[in-house]
């Protein structure tokens, strides 16, 4: 939510100071009027997103990651409201592009009119997230493959590109049921929460892991607003945290974003040098 003529040069500034990858946000459209609320913000309101620049997700990671060796997470796309099969290529497209540093990051639409515009029901979303989830696995993983779902049917097809190795598929959201879901597949992403609530759902969604006899890498994403300290991301990583997304301004503010390209990486550079570095050291020390 930044201007756009700012999102390459920050990501190449990140690249050289040592940042390990970058989070890109996904926002269609923006109704007029709406009866749901925002979700994850503390007073439930929607206008800040109002005339704030988000690129098409895809559009973002393919560009970043043709240009920077920065690892991409969408963080993350509304996948029921998009057809699974050409979600399938976009998330192959771009981790050829960005040579296997593409991460999907998936979850549901909490906006209705989402659904309506794009010509979706938003009854059972949920469902119909597992079922694009499965197809956009099945697919990127080479081969014929078919599906047979609610939803979804067709025959025997593959697509080229695919990634070489399986593309990790990271779920968002609070719900039990989006839990679970994360639990299935290869990493959670936290939109925000207080310090026990995030400990409380990430030792959740371990729990589901087991129950599901998962094992291997599973990655943990949370946001963090403004000033963050080196206690704070120690903190974090205790709780099981793997991956911080750091916002070093108000996301939420009405206001559109008029702070200068140079500020913005000053912002990198300390927080690089005051906080990144001593995390390393910490983590070469142990």
């Amino acid at each position: 939510m930044t201007p756009v003529a700012n999102l390459l040069p920050l990501a190449r500034e990140a690249e050289r100071l040592g940042y390990d990858g970058y989070a890109v946000s996904d926002s269609i459209l923006y109704p007029r009027e709406s009866a749901a609320s925002y979700t994850y913000g503390e007073d439930g309101a929607r206008e800040f997103l109002e005339n704030k620049p988000v690129v098409e997700s895809f559009v973002l990671a393919s560009a970043i990651g043709a240009t920077t060796s920065l690892e991409i997470t969408t963080s993350v796309v509304k996948l029921p409201v998009r057809q699974p099969v050409y979600a399938a290529k976009l998330a192959a497209s771009v981790s050829a592009i960005a040579q296997g540093r593409f991460h999907l990051g998936v979850g549901l639409s909490i906006w209705p009119e989402d659904y309506v515009s794009l010509g979706v029901p938003y009854e059972e979303r949920g469902r119909r997230l597992d079922e694009c989830i499965d197809i956009v696995r099945g697919l990127t993983q080479g081969g014929y493959f078919e599906y047979h779902g609610k939803f979804y049917d067709f025959a025997p097809i593959k697509i080229n590109p695919v990634p070489r190795e399986p593309l990790p598929i990271i779920v968002g959201g609070h719900s039990d049921a989006a839990l679970k879901r994360a639990a299935r597949n290869d990493g959670w992403s936290c939109a925000g929460s207080s310090p026990e609530e995030v400990s409380r759902m990430i030792g959740k969604v371990h729990e589901y892991r087991r129950d599901y006899g998962k094992t291997g890498e599973f990655r943990v994403y949370e946001t963090d607003i403004g000033a963050i300290d080196y206690d704070a991301v120690m903190r974090k990583q205790d709780a099981g945290v793997t991956d911080l997304i750091v916002y070093f301004r108000n996301i939420y503010a009405l206001e559109e974003d008029g702070e200068a390209l140079s500020d913005k990486v000053d912002r990198f550079r300390r927080f690089a040098d005051e906080v990144m570095a001593r995390v390393r050291s910490s983590s070469d020390a142990g």
